[in-house]
């Protein structure tokens, strides 16, 4: 009990600093014509809900790619899709394809601040506290450094300037983390699917990916790849391809498309 006590305190003063420095300015406020981070993201949902899939990454005169156009992975354009379909319920003026190039306002800025929370809230905040409670506690002093570790991962600064301050989103971090829980529970099948998630969500997941790669073939050879080693590569190659496929599943209706979304990347 008490150390879920001390956990609840910590995850709430988190979510108290998170939300104070959201109240805070961002770089581009006012200064088109690109407006920074803020329209980039709010760009983007304009793009995904109003032109169809096979034009997300493609320079055409609705999407002009010089202005922001999508340079990340597909599991990124599908979560900019779901907030503009909450966008349009509220005001679809913040997601007008065109006319809202620019929109800045009170009410869509904490529309936007609140996705980066609830993202947060959900995805990655859990993975944190899961992954604190994952660690062994085998003496009192190792239960009070589990607690210190928690506050030193939520309360890091720049990850809080970044997602909070200037509209950035932490999913694919959270997944990662998600996939090194599941790796200290010996769920390598879903840590291998959480990975894929992140990477197909930010590009710059690549850098923990030779960990991932290393580890777990370490684990297949350590097992013999004659016998229990061949098939958990075997399971966890599948794992890898069913995500991708599954993630890349819209853009596979012709090698052009893939070839574009990859140079966009």
């Amino acid at each position: 009990m008490e150390k879920w006590s001390l956990m609840t305190i910590t995850v709430l003063l988190a979510l108290t600093v998170r939300w104070t420095v959201s109240l805070g300015s961002y770089s581009g406020a006012g200064k088109p014509p690109m407006y920074g981070d803020y329209e980039a993201q709010r760009h983007w949902q304009e793009v995904t809900f109003n032109l169809p899939i096979r034009q997300w990454y493609f320079n055409t005169s609705d999407n002009n790619l010089q202005y922001w156009g999508l340079d990340y992975p597909p599991l990124t354009a599908y979560h900019s899709f779901v907030c503009a379909y909450i966008a349009k319920l509220i005001n679809p003026d913040w997601i007008a394809l065109h006319t809202s190039r620019g929109y800045e306002s009170q009410p869509h800025k904490l529309f936007m601040r609140t996705t980066v929370f609830v993202a947060d809230l959900l995805v990655y905040i859990p993975a944190v506290i899961l992954y604190c409670f994952s660690l062994k506690e085998t003496s009192t002093k190792k239960k009070a450094s589990i607690w210190g570790v928690a506050l030193c991962i939520l309360l890091y600064p720049g990850l809080i300037l970044i997602d909070h301050g200037h509209f950035q989103y932490p999913l694919s971090l959270g997944f990662a983390l998600w996939g090194v829980l599941c790796l200290s529970y010996d769920w390598d099948l879903l840590a291998s699917a959480a990975f894929c998630l992140a990477l197909n969500y930010k590009q710059m997941e690549l850098y923990h990916s030779l960990p991932f790669f290393c580890y777990l073939l370490g684990k297949c050879l350590k097992k013999g790849l004659k016998g229990k080693g061949l098939v958990l590569l075997a399971k966890i190659a599948g794992t890898v391809v069913v995500s991708f496929a599954v993630c890349w599943l819209p853009f596979c209706t012709d090698m052009e498309q893939i070839m574009q979304v990859l140079r966009r990347l």
